[in-house]
């Protein structure tokens, strides 16, 4: 089966049928929104199973997408790949048979079914994505970085620049050195 664009599953069939009954679904170009400033540079793929358990579902994901940013040493625009995946228990809001709503301040953290026993995949993955995203990304592991001097990507075409003059009040510590064991010369 094909996912819904927005990433949402109808699960009341699945909740009538016994513990172990399971769903698969693939997913392919599905988008959805991130928190705070985050976006996707690529469309999400992967697959999710979701399992009927005695008290609700479990649902089993492996997605795969990039999100965009900037390098953390050079400032660059790039695409971080990002593969997520998501080992969640998800209980109904209303008991599927009465009709009924739960109580839901015993697991007020555990995610829940909407009203109309769907399953919000696009939430759990916008969390999941946002808690994977590297704190400090490069856009190569040796990535050199940014010029003190003039703010320009250092590498092999960078210019080496003239030492500026040193501020005379400062000239002293130029003498100043520290051996290799911390004591001074």
């Amino acid at each position: 089966m094909t996912a819904p664009a927005p990433l949402v599953y109808p699960l009341a069939g699945l909740l009538g049928e016994p513990a172990g009954t399971e769903r698969r679904y693939d997913i392919n170009g599905a988008t959805i929104a991130l928190p705070d400033d985050l976006h996707l540079a690529e469309p999400i793929d992967g697959t999710v199973r979701i399992t009927r358990t005695n008290r609700g579902v479990y649902v089993d994901a492996k997605l795969s997408t990039a999100i965009g940013g900037q390098c953390s040493r050079c400032l660059r625009d790039i695409e971080i790949p990002t593969t997520v995946e998501i080992h969640e228990e998800a209980l109904p809001s209303l008991d599927p048979l009465t009709g009924h709503r739960l109580a839901t301040s015993v697991e007020p953290d555990v995610a829940r079914l909407s009203d109309h026993h769907e399953l919000d995949l696009g939430a759990l993955a916008a969390e999941a994505i946002a808690l994977g995203e590297p704190i400090a990304p490069l856009c190569e592991l040796d990535c050199p970085g940014l010029c003190v001097t003039c703010g320009a990507r250092l590498g092999p075409d960078h210019v080496a620049h003239e030492e500026d003059e040193i501020d005379p009040r400062l000239a002293a510590l130029q003498a100043f050195r520290v051996d290799g064991e911390g004591e001074s010369e």
